[in-house]
């Protein structure tokens, strides 16, 4: 089966569709002559970027860009926290997990003791977010004895070939695999009205059922609680709930993918998960656990790992590594001292609120909705028919770059605007966010009307 979405080229650069200039033009030749033609660059003109700093990211022109996108850096470009532990733990040792040393199990205490009450009992470590994700199927396989894989009709949980199966979003290049069934993402903007718990438990059910009629034993139900490839859904909240227990029942995992929602980003826990009061088999984490520097991992019961660290060994050479460990205990020291989860409750709702005042003279905004620093805007070309506006939302996210505020774009209908700033974003700069939108949608309805 073909995937039927793909969110890299909604505002991929296109050669010759805008005038990027001479020197640009050439760094572009010389990226695709090196680099081949799979990679894709972001925005109509793309940006050389030589600098970062806090929410800023800074060109050799000196322009600075207000980075309102980038969740790698979830505490912000070079975080002198981060960086002063990157410096001062390669000064002293740079090795792996088949030494034993005290950052590993620091951290897999910090993380642990992160979600009481969830029987999690054990970290592993990778290097992205896609081995992490990987890594939990593995683990799904041997402890369900299934290989089938329930997802929304959006997600994207990583690149590589096995998690890439059941990642729709990343486009045509890509076959889903036929142990992976797609429910439709709750979706409450488009549900008129319906229970959005009782819909999407009853659709995995069917999905689960589906899999079963083909002889195939499912493995696990992997979702981020946001919800965000499929355009930023996040409530109601506690609507997760039946489909987990459905999941478990017939004998599956629930994995919360928290690559996107973790780490304090919805400003009301540390996990996203958490605001569906539902107990994950597995979780995993990605690159903003350590600020950009390479780790990820996943955190899992005693009793879902036990089988697997019976039949199967699991190193990985460079995950865990002593600098990366230090890198993400840097980042929960500093989400924990300057009170970040709360801070990202209070300038989202900033953001957000903002946001939503546009729409009084903005018909093109349909709906705004997010939790903490995460805010998505869905723009559509009737309000009456809810119809999605992609050839507006390029434009929108185009004009921003141009005003020097990055953002990109997600959903089906390549028409949600993703707002997902590092979790330092101040008030201030949460107001440069909404007027560069503000003025990007004026200009391009008046653009239109031409």
């Amino acid at each position: 089966m073909k995937s039927t979405t793909d969110l890299n080229m909604v505002n991929a650069y296109i050669p010759g569709r805008a005038d990027v200039g001479p020197a640009t033009a050439q760094m572009i030749a010389r990226r695709d002559a090196l680099l081949g033609p799979a990679y894709r660059l972001m925005y109509e003109r793309p940006l050389h970027i030589v600098k970062g700093e806090g929410a800023w990211l800074v060109d050799p022109e000196g322009r600075r860009y207000l980075d309102a996108y980038n969740n790698v850096t979830s505490l912000g470009h070079c975080h002198p926290s981060v960086t002063e532990a990157i410096c001062r733990q390669a000064q002293t040792l740079a090795t792996n997990t088949r030494y034993l040393h005290d950052t590993i199990l620091e951290l897999a205490e910090r993380l642990l003791a992160s979600v009481p009450g969830t029987g999690l009992a054990h970290l592993m470590l990778t290097c992205t977010g896609s081995e992490a994700n990987d890594l939990a199927y593995r683990i799904a396989k041997v402890r369900t004895g299934g290989t089938g894989m329930i997802v929304t009709d959006t997600a994207y949980h990583g690149i590589t070939d096995a998690v890439a199966k059941f990642s729709p979003s990343l486009g045509l290049s890509v076959d889903l695999g036929e142990h992976v069934r797609l429910v439709p993402a709750p979706r409450l903007y488009h549900a008129g009205g319906a229970d959005l718990s009782e819909r999407f438990t009853r659709d995995v059910e069917a999905a689960i059922a589906d899999l079963r009629r083909h002889g195939i034993q499912p493995a696990a139900l992997i979702g981020d609680s946001l919800f965000t490839s499929d355009g930023i859904l996040p409530g109601p909240q506690g609507f997760l709930k039946g489909a987990v227990d459905a999941i478990k029942r017939a004998g599956g995992l629930f994995i919360a993918d928290e690559v996107q929602p973790g780490f304090g980003r919805t400003g009301e826990h540390l996990w996203g998960f958490q605001r569906h009061g539902v107990v994950p088999d597995i979780v995993t984490m990605g690159k903003p656990m350590g600020n950009g520097q390479p780790i990820a991992g996943l955190l899992a019961t005693a009793d879902v790992l036990a089988e697997f660290g019976k039949s199967s060994r699991y190193f990985n050479t460079f995950a865990g590594n002593t600098v990366s460990c230090a890198a993400a205990l840097a980042v929960l020291d500093t989400i924990e001292r300057d009170g970040l989860v709360q801070h990202a409750a209070k300038v989202g709702k900033i953001l957000h609120d903002g946001i939503a005042a546009l729409a009084a003279r903005h018909e093109a905004i349909g709906d705004v909705r997010g939790a903490g620093l995460f805010v998505g805007v869905e723009l559509v070309s009737d309000r009456a028919s809810r119809a999605p506006d992609r050839e507006l939302t390029s434009q929108v996210v185009n004009r921003m770059r141009d005003k020097g505020v990055l953002i990109s774009a997600c959903a089906m209908g390549h028409n949600v605007l993703k707002i997902r700033p590092p979790l330092v974003l101040s008030a201030d700069q949460a107001g440069l966010v909404i007027q560069a939108l503000d003025e990007s949608l004026a200009e391009a309805r008046t653009a239109g009307a031409h």
